[in-house]
């Protein structure tokens, strides 16, 4: 698996598209879907139970996609740390697991792993 990350709209998609050749009919937004590529990786770890085996899931797929939530100030709000602490986590897991690691910042990839 190829775990792509990176701030919130730093050309993520337009890596996976135009540099591992996806196309936008690959791209799949819940584990429900079929398609190689799952998009938003975060969005799935605030109310998941158990990350590990949220992360099992996602390993199947040949491309995982997942924006950063650590950076910038940390909420306030309890349930928006939690969130951000689990989404940070599930990360971690997904980066330990992937074949390949590439943050995308400002449409530049970085292999970190790989």
């Amino acid at each position: 698996m190829v775990f792509v990350f990176g701030p919130l709209f730093s050309g993520k998609r337009e890596y996976i598209k135009n540099v591992l050749g996806y196309s936008e009919e690959d791209f799949a937004f819940c584990p429900e879907e079929a398609g190689p590529v799952l998009v938003n990786a975060q969005e799935l770890a605030p109310n998941c139970p158990d990350l590990e085996a949220l992360c099992e899931v996602l390993c199947a797929r040949e491309v995982v996609s997942a924006a950063e939530t650590g950076c910038g100030v940390v909420p306030a709000d309890p349930v928006e740390r939690a969130a951000r602490e689990a989404s940070g986590r599930l990360c971690v897991l997904l980066a330990a697991r992937a074949e390949k690691v590439i943050r995308v910042w400002c449409g530049l990839p970085e292999v970190l792993k790989g």
